[in-house]
C-alpha cells in the first residue's frame, strides 16, 4: 500500500473554500464547497453517501465535526469540487464558526471521507431504492441519488423527506431538479411538521403512525431492493422498526444518524468492564505502532491520544464513526451502535471512542480498512 494512502484516511488536509452558499430559504443552513487540488483527489476520492471531518480553531480551542457530502463523485472527478451541507445550529460552535468566518478564499482542515452510509452491490440492473430522511438528512441523501439516477439508467429512487417548513427545507431547488430530470425515476414526497401548503402532507411529523401510513400505501416493501433512513436517533430508529416488523433484512436498511439518541451515545464510554489496574494500549498508525498505559475506566480514544494525538476522530460520541478501528488482540467492548453494521463488530471493528477494554492489553489498528 502506498504512503499516501496508508495516512490519507488519519491525515488532515487543508483545502480551499471556493464557494459558500445557503442551502435553504431561512439561511439556516449552508453548502460550502472546496476546491480539491489534482495532488490530493485520490486522497479524497469517496462514495456517494460518506462524510467528512472539519477542523477549526474557535477562541484557541480545537473544534472537530463531520459533515456529509451531498455532491458527487463525478463532480470531484470532473471538476475538483466536494460540497458539503451545514446546518446552522443554536450556539453550535462550529457552524457558527462556519457562517462567521467561512466564505470564498478561506481554507480548512479537512480530514478524508468516511462511512457506510452508500449503496451495497446489487446483481440488479434495475434496483429500486428508497430513502426516508428528516431535516440535514436529506445532505447524504441527495449524493446518494444525483449519483444512483445518473450511473444508472434502469435505477428508479423514491424519497421521503420530513422538515419543519418549506423554507427549511435543504438543497429544495436540486431536489425539484432531479424531479424535473427523471421524472419517471424519481419520486419525491415532502412533510411538512409546522405548516399548511399546497405541496406535501399538510401538518405531518415523521412519527410511527405517519410511517406506517406510507409504509402501506406509498413505499411498500415489496417495491423497495435496497433503504436509506437518515436523521436524528427517533426518525432513523422508527424507520428501522417499521422496516424490520414487515420482513425487510437488516442488510437492506443503511441508517446514518445526525444526532445521538439513548443507545448510541451518551457523553461517557460505557462503565469499565474491569477493575483497578491500568491496561497497555498498543496503537498502529501510518504504520507506526506506539505503546501506552490507560486507566481501565478510560476509553480506548482517551487512552492513545496521550501519545498520539494525531489519531482521527470527531463526535466522540458513537455516531459519525470517524474512530473506527480493529481491535486485532486482546478484548474490548462497547455498546451497541447504527455506525457499525453486525458485519463490521464481528470483524473486531470498534468505535475508540466507545470502547473499553476487557483485557490486560488491547492493540488496535487504524490502519485496516
Amino acid at each position: 500500500m502506498a504512503l499516501a494512502a496508508l495516512g490519507g484516511r488519519t491525515s488532515f488536509h487543508e483545502l480551499t473554500v471556493v464557494d459558500r452558499t445557503h442551502a435553504s430559504v431561512d439561511g439556516e443552513s449552508l453548502a460550502i464547497t472546496f476546491g480539491v487540488p489534482p495532488a490530493l483527489r485520490e486522497v479524497f476520492a469517496f462514495t456517494a453517501g460518506q462524510h467528512v471531518t472539519l477542523r477549526a480553531f474557535v477562541n484557541g480551542t480545537e473544534v472537530r465535526r463531520s459533515y456529509s457530502v451531498c455532491s458527487t463523485p463525478a463532480e470531484l472527478r470532473d471538476h475538483g469540487t466536494m460540497r458539503v451541507g451545514v446546518r446552522l445550529l443554536p450556539g453550535g460552535v462550529f457552524s457558527g464558526y462556519a457562517a462567521r468566518e467561512l466564505s470564498a478564499g478561506t481554507t480548512v482542515d479537512v480530514l478524508p471521507p468516511l462511512g457506510n452510509f452508500v449503496r451495497s452491490p446489487s446483481p440488479r440492473r434495475r434496483s429500486r431504492y428508497a430513502a426516508i430522511a428528516a431535516g440535514s438528512g436529506i445532505t447524504p441523501v441527495l449524493a446518494l441519488v444525483t449519483t444512483a439516477l445518473a450511473t444508472n439508467p434502469e435505477c428508479t429512487f423514491a424519497v421521503v423527506l420530513g422538515d419543519r417548513t418549506a423554507a427549511s427545507t435543504m438543497f429544495a431547488d436540486e431536489l425539484a431538479d432531479l424531479k424535473d430530470r427523471y421524472p419517471d425515476r424519481f419520486a419525491l414526497t415532502r412533510l411538512f411538521s409546522r405548516e399548511r401548503l399546497e405541496v406535501g402532507l399538510a401538518a405531518t411529523h415523521l412519527d410511527a403512525p405517519t410511517l406506517d401510513g406510507l409504509l402501506a400505501d406509498l413505499l411498500t416493501v415489496a417495491t423497495v431492493d435496497q433503504w436509506f433512513t437518515c436523521g436524528p436517533y427517533e426518525v432513523v430508529e422508527q424507520v428501522r422498526r417499521a422496516l424490520a416488523s414487515r420482513g425487510v433484512p437488516p442488510e437492506a436498511v443503511h441508517g446514518e444518524l445526525f444526532h445521538a439518541g439513548p443507545v448510541e451515545a451518551t457523553a461517557a464510554p460505557p462503565p469499565p468492564a474491569r477493575d483497578g489496574a491500568a491496561y497497555v494500549l498498543s496503537v498502529r498508525l501510518d504504520g507506526r505502532t506506539t505503546e501506552v498505559r490507560g486507566d481501565p475506566d478510560s476509553s480506548l480514544l482517551d487512552a492513545a491520544l496521550v501519545a498520539r494525538p494525531e489519531l482521527p476522530y470527531s463526535c466522540r460520541t458513537g455516531v459519525c464513526g470517524t474512530c473506527r478501528v480493529r481491535v486485532v488482540d486482546g478484548v474490548a467492548r462497547m455498546p451497541a451502535t447504527w455506525t457499525l453494521s453486525e458485519r463490521e463488530r464481528a470483524e473486531g471493528y470498534v468505535l475508540a471512542c466507545r470502547a473499553t477494554p476487557e483485557s490486560d492489553r488491547v492493540t488496535v489498528d487504524f490502519d485496516v480498512t
